[in-house]
């Protein structure tokens, strides 16, 4: 089983946990979340992203050890699992991330940085 298939299976769950699909917020943190809106998720996936940086930073400068690195996991694991509620919500999937890292391999990430620049500028001189 790969690590594709448990991603979409989770999405999928999230999914089933939409409001719109009859997600109880009062049964389930997932449809509680969604019930109150991006606001919500955002939030969390910020928080999440904070808790990610602070467990890497416990890894410097308080040794590789095995219950940092599990820290480190799980905090990752949060941030993907709360970026999967936005996806389900806007209408993405896991799949769409993947074909975007799929796009990006191989290309220096100087070079994919300076294009999205130069997309970027371009869409702002045609406005």
């Amino acid at each position: 089983m790969s690590s594709n298939d448990t991603l979409q299976r989770l999405a999928q769950t999230i999914e089933g946990r939409m409001p719109a699909h009859g997600g109880d917020p009062e049964k389930s943190y997932v449809a509680r979340l969604l019930h109150k809106g991006p606001d919500a998720f955002l939030k969390k996936i910020g928080e999440e992203a904070t808790e990610t940086v602070m467990a890497a930073k416990d890894l410097d400068y308080g040794g590789t050890t095995a219950e940092l690195k599990a820290k480190l996991v799980g905090e990752v694991a949060d941030l993907w699992f709360h970026s999967l509620i936005a996806l389900v919500h806007y209408g993405l999937t896991p799949a769409d991330v993947m074909a975007e890292l799929e796009r990006r391999e191989g290309t220096s990430g100087i070079e994919e940085k300076a294009l999205r620049k130069a997309q970027h500028r371009e869409a702002h001189e045609k406005a």
